[in-house]
């Protein structure tokens, strides 16, 4: 494959792509509707095409990481209409399964390759190339794909059929949304039983009861200070509600996910929306008030 690709959506996750490839030598025309990303990602070396329709027409492979499935539906019609040989069409967000079919339809359709390949990995791990690649789709196209993957991951995989990369991605962020929230209640039981939280952080993360999650966010925690967001807790809630959804559909219960839901809906009551997930900490100490027992609390 020629080390050409293009990417639509140049924000947390598509911009942090973008630069990792052009350090890897690819030649990456982006495109964003917001002037400033553009803006941004040129002095990085990125050419940026004056729309969908001239990077379809410029690279034969095409990466998509969108905010909303709206945008999603709307660039898959752009590059449908183009009326260009078949690319190969791979799309990054996080949606439902609903949402990734119809995006299949429409550029099948029009006679390319959609593949549905989500990315396990917040936004600071996307910098530093720590992201998994769940890819499903035409087994053919994915295998073609590989060397682009391993320039800005570190692993991938094929799945499988096409919408097997978003059910993987709801398995692993079910377990992100539960281990966020229990990174923060360890955290709270650490303040209030006196504990140094930064040395709670330092030895607890590595051990047994670590997690990515307690790794990442609990050092977060510690500060108080939860921008820049690597994950909004508005995002997250959209990305909760599709879990759910999809949890229903194959009717399995989650009663751990379900109870983790009003910790997030708290944090956006909170005015926490744009703050990073992390921010659950700040729901825990505000709701769970309880009285410690005599003695307890101040270990000598």
């Amino acid at each position: 494959m020629d080390k050409i690709v293009g990417i639509v959506g140049l924000g947390i996750m598509g911009g942090a792509i973008a630069r990792n490839l052009i350090d890897r030598g690819w030649h990456v025309i982006g495109f964003d509707i917001d002037p400033a990303r553009c803006a941004e990602l040129a002095e990085a070396d990125v050419v940026i095409a004056n729309d969908v329709a001239q990077l379809t027409r410029e690279a034969p492979v095409i990466m998509t990481s969108l905010p909303s499935p709206t945008a999603v539906e709307e660039v898959a019609h752009a590059i449908a209409n183009c009326e260009q040989l078949s690319r190969i069409i791979i799309e990054l967000s996080t949606l439902s399964l609903a949402d990734k079919l119809r995006f299949e339809v429409i550029l099948k359709k029009a006679g390319h390759i959609a593949l549905d390949c989500p990315l396990s990995g917040t936004g600071a791990q996307a910098k530093v190339r720590d992201l998994v690649v769940y890819a499903s789709g035409e087994s053919e196209a994915i295998a073609k794909c590989m060397g682009l993957f391993a320039d800005f991951a570190k692993q991938s995989a094929d799945l499988g059929r096409y919408g097997n990369g978003s059910r993987m991605k709801f398995i692993a962020n079910h377990l992100v949304a539960i281990n966020n929230v229990a990174a923060a209640e360890a955290m709270l039981l650490a303040e209030r039983a006196g504990l140094d939280p930064k040395l709670v952080v330092d030895m607890v993360g590595p051990g047994a009861g670590g997690s990515r999650m307690f790794q990442m966010r609990a050092p977060m925690m510690v500060e108080g200070v939860y921008e820049p967001a690597t994950m909004k807790v508005s995002t997250w809630k959209k990305d909760m509600a599709i879990i759910a959804e999809f949890a229903d559909d194959v009717g399995c219960a989650t009663p751990l996910f379900a109870l983790t839901q009003p910790v997030y809906a708290e944090a956006m009551s909170m005015g926490l929306g744009d703050q990073d997930t992390a921010s659950v900490f700040e729901v825990l100490k505000k709701t769970i008030v309880k009285a410690p027992k005599s003695g307890a609390g101040n270990p000598k």
